[in-house]
């Protein structure tokens, strides 16, 4: 021991890094240093297949093949594409649950709150980073039963931030229908659109919002 310290002493400092190097941890490959970057890499490439092909017809190859990594290496950042379709549907929620609670902080009136939530619900359906959103409505099937009871919590936290405006509009006679059955009609209604909008064919999100408040809510009489 004695000796291998006064040869360390003896040694250039270049020669004691690299001893030192190796008896402490590795340094960290670039992949290993971009683990976080390559994650959400696979998440939002995994969400764009899976809306495209849906979970099942979509494989481990087609993702990794998406952000140009070896097949074999998704499986240092997922332990299965299971894994991945539930790590992704819980982030989309979760930023779905963030914007909304932004809109619900600004105190608007009722009428301007729902507006805004109705808005903002269609960005998370049909906005630029709403893949995730066609894997909640209709992967579900695809999570364990214990991943499903998490999902359908967000899910769950997410609507009931709904119900205080509407029973708010239900009680000064906006609401076009009795409360929860309003509540279901607008998400059942809102969350179709993903089967048949299709920007180019001149509606904007705008346009969609305005329709819905059309349909749900009737002006106060003077």
């Amino acid at each position: 021991m004695i000796h291998f310290l006064k040869m360390c002493a003896t040694r250039p400092e270049s020669d004691r890094s690299v001893v030192k190097r190796l008896r402490g941890r590795p340094r960290k490959t670039p992949d290993e240093r971009d683990d976080g970057n390559r994650r959400q890499d696979l998440v939002k490439a995994a969400a764009h297949l899976f809306r495209r092909h849906g979970f099942n017809a979509t494989s481990t190859r087609d993702i990794a093949c998406a952000v140009g990594m070896h097949s074999g290496s998704l499986f240092c950042h997922f332990k299965s594409k299971d894994a991945l379709l539930y790590e992704m549907m819980q982030e989309g929620l979760r930023s779905a649950l963030a914007r909304q609670t932004t809109v619900l902080l600004a105190k608007h009136d009722a009428a301007t709150t729902l507006q805004q939530l109705i808005r903002s619900h269609l960005d998370t359906l049909l906005g630029p980073n709403s893949d995730f959103m066609h894997a909640v409505l209709y992967e579900s099937r695809s999570l364990n039963t214990q991943q499903r009871n998490v999902i359908t919590k967000l899910q769950g936290d997410y609507e009931a931030a709904w119900t205080p405006v509407l029973q708010e509009l239900s009680l000064t006679g906006c609401l076009q229908a009795e409360m929860p059955l309003a509540r279901h009609l607008i998400f059942g209604g809102l969350n179709w659109s993903v089967q048949w909008f299709d920007a180019k064919k001149g509606a904007s999100l705008d346009d969609l919002t305005d329709a819905a408040m059309v349909l749900f809510i009737r002006k106060k009489s003077r």
